[in-house]
């Protein structure tokens, strides 16, 4: 299995940072802007993807599985990219100082391909927007999020 891992410092709140990652209003803050479901614990979400004219570019759903708003939030794919179906997400939260230290991971990828490379980069560029989201209000989520690559 292959995953994905990040490391970011948020200068915000634990609980205010799982609020943006445990709930509809908080994901489409940074992630994308139309998501919908429902929120919490045993929530299930989903996020879709549009280019500036609001053409839809992809469809993502998962269940909130894990929130402890001290510590962790962990998602679980249901729909979406094959290569997504069944792995998961995972927040790791801890207060350092003035910093939210959150670990990033998406794992349980069957196998790195490059698509991968792809979504590792773009899910830098995401957690860049949750820290703007969580420090000054406001994120860049999809279709406002910054293009890599053809495939966004």
């Amino acid at each position: 299995m292959v995953d994905i891992l990040h490391r970011i410092g948020i200068k915000a709140p634990v609980a205010r940072v799982a609020e943006a990652l445990s709930t509809v209003a908080g994901v489409a803050g940074w992630w994308a802007q139309d998501t919908t479901g429902t929120s919490g614990l045993g929530g299930s979400m989903t996020a879709r993807f549009t280019d500036s004219a609001g053409k839809e570019i992809g469809k993502i759903a998962f269940d909130v599985t894990k929130v402890d708003p001290n510590t962790t939030v962990h998602w679980r794919f249901t729909d979406g990219p094959p290569e997504w179906i069944g792995t998961d997400l995972t927040f790791d939260l801890s207060q350092q100082g003035e910093y939210t230290i959150l670990v990033f991971g998406h794992r349980n990828w069957r196998e790195a391909v490059e698509f991968t490379a792809h979504c590792s980069m773009k899910w830098a560029t995401f957690l860049l927007s949750l820290r703007a989201l969580a420090e000054t209000g406001r994120g860049t989520p999809s279709p406002d999020d910054l293009k890599i690559d053809n495939w966004n």
